[in-house]
């Protein structure tokens, strides 16, 4: 008798090593191919091509007035989880480079290349972090909600001179803080 429990035990034994591991409930995948890290921070060379463009636009801007405060202060990606924080900072940057994009096409000379070449960059690496959101499943909710409904409202509610304003104050926030936020995980203060 005390054999056969013994083979019970060794056969059941087997069965679980070669089960392999045993699936949590937020998904591990999402990350694999995601190297966001490097971003912590720019190099001087792309700080400066921000700051000579930002510098040159925002010359540029003429009488703007917004209805509210696309990018409010108190917003800060640490408030939500970490798996919200690049959902949220790839939102903020698609609206980012749509605006600076049109604003390439009325400016002379090259002074967004550079910049708009980072920002793609960084939004298609940042791309490979975010977990696709099936059709299907549950919509972002909390502050995650609130802050993606305020942005695709913004295109639309807003005027350009008010997005174009809103977007330039805002990238070296972006470029610094809420991008060194995500690159940091759950290390982001």
């Amino acid at each position: 008798m005390a054999t056969m429990w013994v083979l019970v035990l060794v056969t059941a034994g087997l069965s679980l090593a070669r089960a392999g591991p045993v699936p949590t409930s937020k998904p591990t995948t999402t990350w694999k191919r995601c190297d966001i890290g490097r971003f912590k921070s720019l190099s001087p060379r792309e700080l400066e091509a921000f700051k000579k463009a930002k510098d040159a636009l925002e010359n540029s801007l003429k009488n703007w007035s917004c209805g509210s405060r696309l990018f409010p202060r108190t917003r800060d990606l640490n408030q939500l989880q970490v798996w919200e924080r690049p959902v949220a900072l790839e939102a903020e940057l698609a609206l980012t480079l749509k605006v600076l994009e049109a604003m390439a096409d009325r400016s002379q000379g090259g002074i967004l290349d550079q910049p708009l070449h980072t920002l793609r960059h960084i939004r298609s690496e940042l791309q490979a972090c975010v977990k696709a959101q099936p059709t299907a499943g549950p919509q972002p909710r909390g502050r995650l909600h609130h802050w993606l409904h305020r942005l695709h409202e913004a295109s639309k509610k807003e005027s350009q001179g008010c997005l174009e304003a809103s977007v330039l104050f805002n990238l070296f926030r972006l470029l610094k803080k809420d991008l060194e936020c995500v690159a940091s995980g759950d290390l982001c203060v």
